[in-house]
């Protein structure tokens, strides 16, 4: 006993096809954007706290000019 494949299936083989695809798309782009976002939370996270611990680390800033220690010359 064989069953024939209908237009309607095909048709609605296609729509869900598409339909699939496009939830596929959605999500991978939402993790993606999630999963950037975490890096990019964590990077600025992890520079706030080097930044905390070593100030002049990464600064542009100069040093301070400190006084010589007794017995050495500038």
């Amino acid at each position: 006993m064989r069953t024939t494949l209908t237009p309607e299936f095909y048709q609605l083989f296609a729509v869900l096809l598409v339909a699939s695809m496009a939830v596929t798309f959605v999500v991978a782009a939402v993790a993606d954007a999630l999963f950037v976002r975490s890096l990019r939370r964590l990077h600025t996270w992890r520079q706030a706290t080097l930044h905390r611990r070593h100030p002049r680390v990464g600064s542009s800033a100069r040093p301070a000019a400190h006084a010589p220690m007794a017995g050495q010359s500038r």
